[in-house]
This record gives structure tokens, sequence and C-alpha cells, in this order.
């Protein structure tokens, strides 16, 4: 079986600190005062409406399975780090 060689190029490449570097840069980009998600939660909540609306209600699974949907959100708050916490829980 043949090796896949990683490359040594592009973000997912980079020392973590010097990435995290310039994602915080992305961040403070945008003025607080302009990100109107986090002024306006009513407009965050009717955007994502408008994406689940978006999607063919036969492929909407959380509607379908309250258990998968339970399972999923409880995990939202341990998601970071490429899902460290969960393993270490779990």
């Amino acid at each position: 079986m043949e090796q896949q060689v990683k490359s040594k190029r592009g973000f997912a490449s980079m020392d973590p600190e010097k990435q995290r570097a310039i994602a915080a840069k992305g961040g403070r980009s945008v003025p607080a005062e302009k990100r109107s998600f986090s002024q306006d939660s009513g407009l965050a909540a009717k955007a994502g409406r408008k994406g689940g609306q978006s999607v063919d209600p036969t492929k909407r699974s959380f509607s379908k399975d309250h258990a998968l949907a339970s399972k999923a959100g409880s995990k939202g708050g341990h998601a970071s780090h490429g899902g460290k916490r969960i393993k270490a829980a779990e």
C-alpha cells in the first residue's frame, strides 16, 4: 500500500500558536459594532431559522430524531481543540 505524503505547506501544517495568531486577526478585523449577530440575537435566530428551512424536510435528521439532536447539542460545548475534551470525557 502506498503511503500518503503530508504537505509541509498550508495553514494546517503551521505551528498551533501561529494558527491561533492568524485566526485571531480574522476575529479582530471586524469591529464589535459591525458584528450584527453579536449585537442582535433576534437577527441571528432569524438567520438560523432561514438556513434550516432551506434544507429539504426529509433530510433534516434532527427534526426526525430527537435523541440525535440532544446528543449533538450536548457535545457542542466540548467540540473545540479537535475533540480532545470529548474523547477524554467518554
